[in-house]
């Protein structure tokens, strides 16, 4: 039995390797920044440490001792404003902190939480963990995950830090509260008429993610990357395995990237007068036109033992809870 410390242990993945490591018979140590709000890890038996990334000196006493150290935490928003000083202290600093407090305490063994949006929009090809990219970046997220990666993270490892890097592409899910389970949540209510047309992901599941982690702390390789991110299938195709599995009629028809593309460029202008809700900012718009974050998980399945489920199956479970908590009957 190990000791390990999860930060982002709240969170949609997180708390999903903090249920599996105890599942495994381990012990975890959970930061949080309100235990108020960490009801369930407690239930699980994870031991609550109050702290914060952005604040290195909050780290030192729960992860003191630890066998390793899962780096879960970061801030997601796609077009949020005035978001920029946020995005940075957390996915950029927070992680260097996070690091240096390892490195300082001697870890054995760290897991940094990537994702596959440091290599922006592949233009339909799957690419591997050899790829790279560096900018222009299509949203703020994408740029503070970019710097994480090849800024902090990299380095630490060229430095001699024990780290194994892993790279999600979309995580779905039950538990998920990022803008894409709204995707779904508005089909199921038959509000979603039309999606974006082209644009693509990898899709893995949050259990199949949440293992892949786990797996890389027992057996990735020291100082090596692995994209863990499920099969690749458009957003269009996802909304139509979610409609098999509720019955519901799928969009009838998908936006032009063309479209998406001049339509943020007039909410850049209409945002820098007035305020936009998140969803028609300029940001949110690139990101979902005709874009795709694609790469291979061989390296994954190869070392890590790494077998995602397919769409389907991990869609209609998906399905199936949102549909009992939003009172839906079933088909």
């Amino acid at each position: 039995m190990s000791r390990y410390f999860v930060t982002g242990a709240t969170g949609f993945i997180g708390a999903e390797v903090a249920k599996q490591l105890r599942t495994r018979g381990h012990q975890v140590v959970a930061l949080v920044r309100s235990p108020e709000k960490a009801s369930l890890l407690a239930k699980l038996g994870c031991e609550l440490h109050v702290g914060d990334i952005t604040a290195p000196d909050t780290l030192r006493t729960g992860m003191r001792g630890a066998d390793g150290v899962f780096h879960v935490a970061a801030w997601y928003k796609i077009g949020a404003p005035r978001a920029r000083a946020l995005a940075e202290s957390v996915n950029v600093l927070g992680t260097r902190h996070v690091l240096e407090v390892m490195r300082e305490l001697g870890i054995p063994r760290g897991v940094h939480t990537s994702s596959l949006t440091v290599f922006s929009d592949t233009h339909g090809v799957l690419v591997d963990e050899t790829y790279r990219y560096d900018g222009p970046h299509l949203s703020l997220y994408d740029e503070t995950k970019w710097r994480a990666h090849y800024e902090v993270a990299l380095p630490a490892i060229a430095a001699g830090l024990p780290l194994i890097i892993v790279q999600p592409g979309v995580v779905y899910g039950p538990g998920d509260t990022s803008a894409m389970r709204g995707i779904f949540v508005n089909h199921l209510r038959r509000r979603l008429p039309v999606v974006p047309a082209r644009t693509a992901y990898c899709w893995g599941h949050v259990d199949d993610t949440a293992h892949a982690h786990i797996e890389a702390m027992e057996r990735g390789r020291v100082g090596e990357s692995y994209i863990i991110a499920g099969p690749a299938h458009s957003l269009r195709a996802a909304v139509e395995s979610a409609a098999r599995a509720s019955g519901r009629p799928a969009p009838i028809a998908g936006i032009p990237p063309r479209v998406l593309r001049g339509l943020a460029r007039v909410m850049d202008g209409v945002g820098a007068l007035a305020p936009l809700p998140e969803a028609l900012r300029g940001e949110t718009l690139r990101v979902v036109a005709g874009v795709t974050y694609l790469g291979s998980s061989a390296k994954a399945a190869r070392e890590l033992g790494f077998a995602p489920r397919p769409l389907d199956e991990g869609m209609r479970h998906l399905v199936e809870h949102e549909m009992r908590g939003l009172g839906l009957a079933p088909r």
